[in-house]
């Protein structure tokens, strides 16, 4: 793990990346099929080794079996925290933790985001209510994400009131101390857009906010359903806030910690802690540049969990490797959205 955590976050070629990241996931493997018996079942089923040469031969673990098995490679009394998935159904995945993967991932979390905006932190505004992140034993996707994000920031202003509605004095306030400086706006996809951006817009002002940073996430169904493409998101944000620095980024509950960010040209960044392949979906063969297909995502951070390696139900495409404009190396990708039949899962589609 401290030759993933030295070297810098964009800044290794895909193959010297790759070397390290499968030598930390060939790790985790060891690690969890001699800790937790479900995954170890799972492996001994497969044809895989424990030492894997490529992405492809790393098993990968489907994201509904964390709903269905509570997959763990850690003592009960070693647990410090259960992250739940934010499907709109069912059984909702249980992610577990102990002290030290909570915190490794914490870091992560801090380092990739530096790499963004900054070491500094910037005064925040977060479109959410303030009363989400206040139970942290166990945590909702969307409280988690909060929470994570919410280390980057200071003088923290929550935008909702308790009825999820914007709260304009709080609102103003934070503009009139901030207006000509940099911050931080964070917020999911769809509340975002349905408790900010809208009523800016039906009010026909802007928040005056040219040097904010903003950062969303979650699915974007809702949008869609109105008719709302990521192009139309990104000009909203500049017309009602002032700022075109926008960056949408893919995470998930089960791998929390790993974010992948998108840059100036839209483009998904995979860190240096994580990785994606994409597989055909009918066969699962690994799919070339170019080609949609499942996403399967890896990550060096799943050590009280086997989470290393999951296969999600989204369909995205590889765009390229070390060449993307923006001048960051490693891999990169788009999300085209989820698997026909798959539940609905994302953080801001799954608000009620």
């Amino acid at each position: 793990m401290d030759s993933l955590w030295n070297a810098p976050i964009y800044g290794l070629s895909q193959q010297d990346k790759e070397r390290l990241l499968l030598a930390r996931l060939n790790e985790l493997t060891r690690w969890h099929s001699e800790h937790c018996p479900s995954y170890n079942t799972l492996l001994e089923g497969s044809d895989l080794n424990l030492d894997a040469e490529e992405y492809c031969e790393v098993l990968p673990l489907a994201v509904q079996l964390f709903k269905l098995a509570r997959l763990s490679s850690i003592a009960d009394d070693e647990v410090f925290k259960t992250i739940t998935s934010s499907g709109t159904s069912g059984a909702k995945s249980q992610i577990i933790l102990d002290r030290a993967n909570a915190a490794l991932q914490s870091k992560a979390l801090v380092k990739i985001m530096q790499s963004w905006v900054g070491r500094a932190r910037l005064p925040m505004l977060l479109i959410e209510q303030s009363n989400l992140i206040a139970q942290r034993s166990g945590f909702s996707a969307r409280g988690a994400g909060a929470l994570g994000l919410s280390f980057m920031g200071r003088d923290h202003c929550y935008a909702l009131d308790d009825k999820m509605q914007p709260n304009w004095p709080v609102i103003e306030a934070f503009v009139k101390a901030h207006q000509n400086q940099p911050v931080l706006i964070f917020g999911f996809t769809f509340m975002l857009w349905q408790y900010l951006l809208k009523p800016l817009a039906e009010q026909g002002v802007s928040l005056d906010l040219s040097q904010a940073i903003i950062f969303h996430s979650g699915g974007w169904k809702k949008l869609q359903h109105l008719s709302v493409s990521s192009e139309e998101f990104n000009q909203q944000c500049e017309a009602s806030i002032g700022s075109n620095q926008v960056h949408n980024f893919y995470g998930m509950a089960e791998q929390t910690g790993s974010i992948f960010v998108s840059c100036e040209h839209g483009h998904l960044h995979c860190p240096i802690f994580s990785d994606i392949l994409i597989r055909n979906p009918v066969n699962l063969a690994p799919s070339p540049m170019g080609e949609p297909g499942l996403i399967q995502v890896f990550s060096s951070l799943a050590q009280s969990y086997p989470g290393q390696s999951i296969l999600t139900e989204d369909i995205g495409i590889w765009l390229g490797d070390d060449d993307c404009p923006c001048g960051r190396k490693g891999r990169y990708f788009k999300v085209l959205g989820r698997e026909q039949k798959a539940e609905v899962r994302g953080c801001s589609d799954t608000f009620s």
